[in-house]
């Protein structure tokens, strides 16, 4: 998530991924004012106009929060209250409007009094850096971006050198120039480059991106024993030790870790972990939980304001709390969980 404080009461937000709209409805709050761009429709009154017809219009309004809502596929953050300001003149003051917020759309949130725990949220979340993984063979290249939990991929590139027709006319130079290209397109500033893939085509391409603007202002790093390109290559590695490895302070290497201890625990017949929201609370209830994984599910099958309650007062026990979504394995998994886990620091009886 990308923040900038404006003053003391006023914060512009652009949300990044899923986990960004999670934390905006942690919070925000009733009665706190959102700023920024929206559309409306405006009632035509020339004098040849359809009466029951409008033209939507894109204009900067300013509304007071009433309510709070993720969507079903918490894709947005839906606000809705009573409009404070407004750039059209048409568009009274005091009407209702319902305020979407989207990944990427920038906003800004104005509070009377922001808490140490809202900064303390924001704070922890604003993670910069993301990675952009390529996993590269002769025949095909995919390239995705981690950013937290959230992968987003790219179609395959696909060097048309497989099959014997190709062989003589193949220069493997046009298919690294191609993926360049694709790389330009979904590198940002603070993004580290990981290579991998079969054979040498990884450092090979590695070596040409070193040459270029890319591999001038950003760090390049190579990894061995993924034995496939393109988007399964890209999987094979969210799921891999040589993730834990070269991601070990990322949001996704901590989350596949507290998985892989929860079904250690599992396996032992340990009591110390929860799965569900209702054993989770609980545990919550007691101090005991360490740290805990939701995913959307537990938004969806739970009323949403209690798992926003509950995940705030956990938090505020100093519980290390991480959303995962459906776009890697770790997301499915905790969804296949039943939507929320956790560790203890001592088991809880039943």
């Amino acid at each position: 998530m990308i923040t900038k404080i404006i003053d003391d009461n006023a914060i512009s937000f652009i949300p990044e991924e899923t986990d960004d709209l999670l934390t905006l409805r942690r919070v925000i709050k009733t009665g706190d004012r959102i700023v920024g761009n929206t559309t409306r429709v405006i009632k035509q009154e020339k004098e040849y106009s359809r009466p029951d017809r409008g033209e939507r219009i894109r204009v900067k309004i300013a509304v007071d929060v009433e309510k709070i809502s993720l969507d079903n596929v918490l894709d947005k953050l839906r606000l809705s209250g009573r409009i404070a300001e407004s750039s059209h003149e048409s568009i009274p003051h005091g009407s209702h409007h319902s305020f979407l917020i989207k990944m990427n759309e920038a906003f800004k949130l104005v509070k009377k009094k922001w808490t140490r725990e809202e900064k303390n949220l924001i704070k922890s979340k604003n993670q910069k850096i993301g990675f952009l993984l390529i996993a590269i063979d002769t025949t095909d290249c995919g390239i995705g971006r981690l950013k937290g939990t959230h992968l987003e991929l790219k179609p395959n590139i696909y060097s048309g050198a497989s099959g014997k027709r190709y062989k003589s006319s193949f220069k493997i130079e046009n298919f690294f120039e191609t993926i360049q290209k694709a790389v330009s397109s979904s590198l940002r500033e603070e993004d580290l480059i990981i290579i991998f893939g079969p054979g040498e085509t990884r450092k090979k391409f590695a070596n040409y991106l070193l040459k270029t603007s890319i591999g001038q202002k950003h760090k390049i790093k190579v990894i061995d024993g993924i034995d496939s390109g393109g988007e399964d290559g890209i999987y094979t590695f969210t799921k891999s030790e040589s993730m834990k490895d070269v991601m070990s302070e990322s949001k996704l290497a901590k989350v596949s870790s507290i998985i892989d201890e929860i079904m250690f625990r599992v396996n032992k017949k340990s009591r110390k972990f929860t799965m569900g929201f209702e054993e989770t609370r609980k545990a919550n209830q007691f101090g005991a939980i360490d740290s805990l994984l939701f995913s959307e599910k537990i938004i969806q099958t739970q009323n949403e304001q209690e798992v926003i309650d509950f995940l705030n007062e956990a938090e505020g026990k100093g519980v290390k709390a991480y959303s995962v979504d459906s776009t890697t394995d770790m997301g499915l998994r905790v969804t296949g969980l039943g939507g929320i886990v956790s560790l203890l620091r001592f088991p809880v009886e039943a």
